[in-house]
């Protein structure tokens, strides 16, 4: 009793301390150590080194490539002006008149294509307060607006997203990003549908009400020093992406130029996976300098690596007018890469010594008791509470699939149940508790649009957290009535 005691305690010094800005590289061993303590006996140095690390070190080794490509491609997209010409481009298109739905399309454009959310919700936050200023639409709708395209169904829910969190259930269930693509889709739309719905339905009730845009200064809120931390966290550094020349004093790219390395990044990830890579000789993979493994642990990974960086040559190459200081880029975006895996690595580091506590053998059974034996609902349960409270889908996931990973695809291959199917439960449960207001990402968006949490957070919950819970529900009854497709 004892250890759960030393568990709990110490996810919630973790949740509360890194709500309070502390850095996840410090908490994360320090709380595990801490958990460790409770469990009696348990050398505190071994379980640092050669748990914690460990652990940490097996997450950096596949995934460091697909941190390193996505910071790289998004700041590239950021810097030659594709990523303000994609929005505006779809505000063109759409018009003043749907408004809520050209930003949402806009961002989820960007970030089906593998830019990250933080330089989404820079570039087409100054876009989307203009459009809402026109349009009459309060302010307050702005950050449930930019979460509804950036934080849902793209991340977690659409089939080849080269998103994090589509690629971290691969290894475990030696799945593809294009896993379960019907029931991908189908989620998608559950959250882009009850999104859009809310979001409709709460710019009717202020009309009505006789709310308008509002007196909120616009523009780039200056970020604060809590701000400017957990964004640094993040491997962002607001002063210098809010410090972007205004969009009108830019030589964007033409929209079908802007759009073209995103639409490159999808189709050449879905040929590598189907086409290509499966028809290579790996054979050598068995070897073991080569991890003695098999083609389908790798061929999701090797295919987003190649996908992305042959869009990169391709944006560097199309916009490098746009680009005077390439190197600059290349370096800021491979810079920003680190302390995201590093600060994620902690939190597999944390769940590791988790599992190797003698209290871990209750957690585990008591999460997979959960859901009357139905795997998929046990697995959903444990990613979402544990994406809820480490304030991170990718955190809360890799934390899940390195304790429990192995049993839950044992479970679901003696219940029937494809490894494509636990894939996307995986990732679409990620996008739902993780949207709570200690999340870094959260924090971000609302001083990124200057508000607060009781101005903006409740909309953006409902379209970030309980629209995912709906169409998690959906996904499962689905998967479990009709199977993978």
């Amino acid at each position: 009793m004892t250890g759960i005691l030393g568990v709990v305690l110490a996810l919630g010094l973790l949740i509360y301390l890194a709500y309070r800005g502390v850095t996840v590289l410090l908490l994360a061993p320090l709380m595990a150590l801490f958990a460790a303590a409770f469990d009696g006996g348990v050398p505190l140095l071994a379980t640092y080194t050669q748990v914690f690390m460990r652990a940490a070190g097996d997450f950096i080794v596949p995934f460091f490539p697909l941190f390193l490509l996505g910071a790289v491609f998004g700041k590239l997209m950021d810097d030659s002006g594709s990523a303000e010409a994609i929005a505006r481009g779809m505000v063109a298109r759409l018009g003043a008149q749907r408004s809520i739905l050209a930003v949402v399309l806009a961002c989820a454009v960007l970030t089906y294509g593998g830019v990250s959310l933080f330089v989404v919700a820079f570039a087409v936050y100054p876009v989307a307060a203009a459009l809402f200023r026109q349009a009459d639409i309060p302010k307050r709708l702005i950050p449930a607006t930019i979460a509804l395209g950036a934080f849902t169904f793209t991340m977690t829910a659409l089939p080849g997203t080269p998103a994090i969190q589509n690629a971290i259930p691969m290894p475990y269930f030696g799945t593809t990003p294009f896993a379960a693509p019907g029931l991908g889709v189908i989620a998608g739309l559950v959250m882009l549908g009850i999104g859009l719905a809310w979001l409709s339905f709460r710019e009717g009730r202020a009309r009505a009400a006789g709310e308008g845009y509002g007196a909120a200064a616009d523009g780039v809120a200056t970020p604060d020093k809590d701000l400017r931390e957990r964004a640094q966290g993040e491997g962002f550094d607001l002063m210098e992406i809010g410090a972007q020349p205004p969009v009108e004093a830019r030589a964007l790219p033409p929209f079908t130029l802007a759009v073209a390395p995103v639409a490159l990044v999808v189709a050449l990830n879905l040929v590598f996976t189907t086409l290509v890579i499966p028809r290579l000789d790996t054979s050598y993979l068995a070897q073991p300098q080569y991890g003695a493994t098999d083609i389908a642990a790798v061929r999701g990974l090797w295919a987003i690596v190649l996908a992305l960086t042959i869009a990169i040559v391709a944006i560097a190459v199309a916009n490098r007018a746009r680009l005077p200081k390439l190197t600059r880029s290349l370096d800021d975006g491979a810079n920003a890469s680190v302390l995201p895996i590093f600060n994620t690595a902690s939190l597999v580091g944390f769940g590791a010594v988790v599992a190797s506590l003698s209290a871990f053998e209750t957690i585990r059974d008591a999460v997979l008791g959960v859901g009357g034996g139905n795997p998929l609902i046990s697995l959903a349960v444990a990613v979402n509470v544990l994406a809820g409270m480490t304030g991170s889908a990718s955190g809360g996931m890799s934390i899940a699939l390195k304790t429990l990973g192995p049993t839950y695809l044992e479970l679901g291959q003696a219940a029937g149940i494809a490894p494509d199917l636990l894939h996307r439960v995986t990732t679409v449960a990620t996008g739902g508790l993780d949207a709570l207001p200690h999340n870094g990402a959260v924090i971000t968006l609302l001083g990124i649009c200057g508000l607060t949490h009781r101005q903006a957070y409740g909309d953006l919950f409902v379209v970030a957290a309980l629209g995912p819970i709906v169409a998690l529900v959906v996904l499962i009854v689905l998967g479990t009535t009709l199977g993978t497709f």
